[in-house]
């Protein structure tokens, strides 16, 4: 444009402006590697669709291909190659509050899924439903698959069987328990659904104690032929576990039998039916240390109490 506006030679012109002739003169070359390279970015990203540009540059480096990694981000770019980050888990965004022990029958079911596999390799689920406070196994529903809408057929049932609804369930965040189905069954029935803080099981600590016992007890200890054979053997023990396992939370009784007296003046423990399901000690936000002769509380600003034992 300098050359043509003013008729000026075009090494005056690159003086004036400071820009080196060959730069001027340089003309962009179309490379036949490129398309072979980028041919060959987009066929690997294909194969291995969770690798960065870094990784592919590196096994492309390991066939033999002597290429820049600033090379290989400009293609992988331009060809729209990069990783799509997953999406996570949809998880219910719900008030934490603090849970109490459950004060009666059919007060607070808990729920929860375990795996297993048949004798062909074929996995199954079990969906536990348990009673918090008698510790009855409700139910134990076996499949291959169980959704939302299962969930819900089985709650159906034992509400029937039970004559009525709880007032709290408690799970955790899994696809079945967060889907609309459930939401919709509670909101109709009127059940408080509780879902417990992500990775904190322990504070479903009723249905996990029950799974432990379930797979130590049951699927440990059986040989499930196919689904059929699975459900029978499963439904046996649930029986055997209501009826005949004597239980240590309930002063060596049998869930049924404490089911029965739970709505007596006796109870486990000689009358006093919550003793076992009553709030232990708060300890929450307590740093406290032990030492010989007493027990200081830091947060309680050098308060001794005379609780040796914790």
């Amino acid at each position: 444009m300098a050359r043509a506006a003013v008729e000026i030679s075009e090494r005056r012109a690159c003086g004036l402006l400071m820009v080196v002739r060959g730069t001027c003169r340089y003309e962009a070359a179309i490379r036949q590697a490129n398309d072979e390279l980028r041919q060959k970015l987009r066929e690997l990203a294909m194969v291995r669709r969770r690798f960065g540009y870094r990784r592919l540059h590196a096994v492309l480096r390991r066939e033999g291909w002597t290429i820049n990694h600033k090379r290989i981000y400009r293609l992988y770019v331009e060809e729209k190659l990069w990783v799509r980050k997953r999406n996570r888990r949809r998880r219910v965004s719900v008030p934490r509050r603090a849970m109490l022990p459950p004060t009666g029958a059919n007060q607070t079911w808990s729920l929860d899924f375990v795996s297993d596999a048949l004798a062909t390799g074929r996995r199954l689920r079990t969906l536990n439903i348990v009673d918090d406070y008698t510790r009855e196994a409700l139910g134990i529903e076996v499949d291959t698959s169980l959704g939302g809408v299962r969930v819900c057929r089985v709650l159906d049932r034992l509400k029937i069987e039970r004559g009525g609804v709880p007032v709290q369930i408690r799970s955790d965040n899994g696809p079945e328990f967060i889907s609309k189905a459930v939401e919709q069954w509670a909101y109709n029935n009127g059940v408080e659904w509780h879902f417990i803080a992500p990775g904190k099981p322990i504070e479903n600590a009723y249905i996990e104690s029950f799974n432990a016992r379930f797979r130590d007890e049951c699927l440990n200890e059986n040989w499930f032929i196919d689904l059929a054979d699975a459900r029978q053997k499963i439904e046996d023990w649930r029986q055997d576990y209501n009826q005949q396992r004597p239980h240590s939370a309930l002063d060596y009784r049998t869930p049924e039998e404490f089911a029965k007296l739970a709505g007596s003046s006796y109870g486990k423990d000689g009358g006093k039916a919550a003793l076992e399901n009553a709030a232990r000690f708060p300890l929450n936000g307590m740093v406290r240390r032990r030492s010989r002769s007493r027990t200081w509380d830091i947060k309680g600003a050098g308060r001794w109490h005379p609780w040796n034992c914790i």
